[in-house]
C-alpha cells in the first residue's frame, strides 16, 4: 500500500527530528545550539498550542502497547475522534511557523534525520489524514491495533528516544574514557538527563534522588567486604565515594555531575559483582 507522506507536516516527526537534533548538541556540548532547540520546543510544543495537543494523540499510539484487543479499537477510536475536533489550519500554521524556524536557526538538512519510529508515525500520520481513502485507513488502523496489542517490553520501548546513532556516539565517547560497556543503570541516567532539557529537570531529580540512595547504600555495603576493611587505602576511597554521593544533593546537575554519577554506578556494579 503506496500512500503519500509529508513528514513535514507531520507533527510527531517534526518533535522527534528536533529531540534528535538537541541529543545531538548535549553529546557534542554546542551549548548555543541545545538553548536555540530548547527555546523552539518550549514555544511549539507548550501545553497550549495545537501541535502539543496533536502530539499527545500521535503519542497516545505510538507509545502504547500490551492493550487487551477491544481497549485498544476503543483508543484507536476516541483518539480519531479527538483528533477530528483540532483545528487543521490552526495546526498547519503552526507547522509551518516551525518549519520555518528549523530551517533558519538549524538547517533543511534536520528533516533527513533518521528517527527510529518513523514508519509507524507515517502510519499514524495517514490514519489522522482526511485524505487518505477508507479502505487504506481501515488497513492501516488494523497495523496499529497490532503495535496497541502487541507483547513488546517497555524497557526496550524506553530506551528508544536516544536509542540512535547518536545515543551510540555518547556511549561510544564514554566507552573510550572508562573502556566498557553501559550497564542499565548508566543508559537510564543518560535517557533522563537528555530528556532533563525539556521538563526543567524534573524525571531527572526524581530518578538521581532514588538513584544516589541505592549507590550510597551499595557502597556502604561493600565496606563490610574483607578485601576493602583489609586494604587502608581502599576503605578511604570507599569513604571518599559516599561523601562524594551525599554531596550531590546539594549540588547543581550538570553534565561534570551526570558523568562522575556514572563512573560510581560503574564502580558499584563492579563491587557488587
Amino acid at each position: 500500500m503506496s500512500l503519500k507522506h509529508n513528514k513535514k507536516r507531520n507533527t510527531a516527526f517534526l518533535y522527534e527530528t528536533l529531540l534528535k537534533e538537541l541529543t545531538k548538541s548535549v553529546v557534542n556540548g554546542e551549548t548555543q545550539k541545545k538553548w536555540q532547540i530548547i527555546n523552539l520546543m518550549k514555544e511549539f510544543f507548550s501545553a497550549d498550542t495545537n501541535l502539543h495537543k496533536e502530539l499527545v494523540l500521535y503519542k497516545s499510539l505510538n507509545e502504547t502497547s500490551q492493550l487487551a484487543p477491544q481497549t485498544a479499537e476503543k483508543l484507536v477510536y476516541e483518539i480519531r475522534l479527538q483528533h477530528n475536533k483540532l483545528d487543521k489550519k490552526k495546526i498547519f500554521s503552526e507547522q509551518s511557523a516551525l518549519i520555518k524556524e528549523m530551517n533558519v536557526a538549524l538547517s533543511k538538512s534536520v528533516f533527513s534525520n533518521f528517527v527510529s519510529n518513523y514508519k509507524s508515525l507515517a502510519t499514524i500520520y495517514q490514519i489522522f489524514n482526511e485524505e487518505t481513502p477508507t479502505k487504506s485507513r481501515v488497513l492501516l488502523e488494523e497495523n496499529i491495533l497490532k503495535k496497541l496489542t502487541s507483547e513488546e517490553q517497555e524497557e526496550e520501548q524506553a530506551m528508544e528516544p536516544i536509542d540512535n546513532i547518536v545515543y551510540k556516539q555518547f556511549v561510544q565517547k564514554f566507552n573510550e574514557e572508562y573502556n566498557d560497556k553501559l550497564c542499565q543503570e548508566q543508559k537510564e541516567l543518560l535517557n533522563k538527563y537528555i530528556a532533563s532539557f525539556l521538563d526543567n529537570g524534573i524525571e531527572l531529580k526524581v530518578y538521581l534522588n532514588e538513584e544516589l540512595s541505592r549507590l550510597k547504600s551499595e557502597v556502604k555495603e561493600s565496606m563490610k567486604l574483607q578485601e576493602i576493611k583489609e586494604d587502608e587505602d581502599m576503605m578511604e576511597k570507599t569513604k571518599t565515594v559516599v561523601s562524594l554521593l551525599e554531596g550531590f544533593k546539594e549540588k547543581k546537575i550538570d553534565k561534570e555531575m551526570i558523568e562522575k554519577v556514572l563512573k560510581i554506578q560503574e564502580l558499584t556494579r563492579e563491587i557488587t559483582a
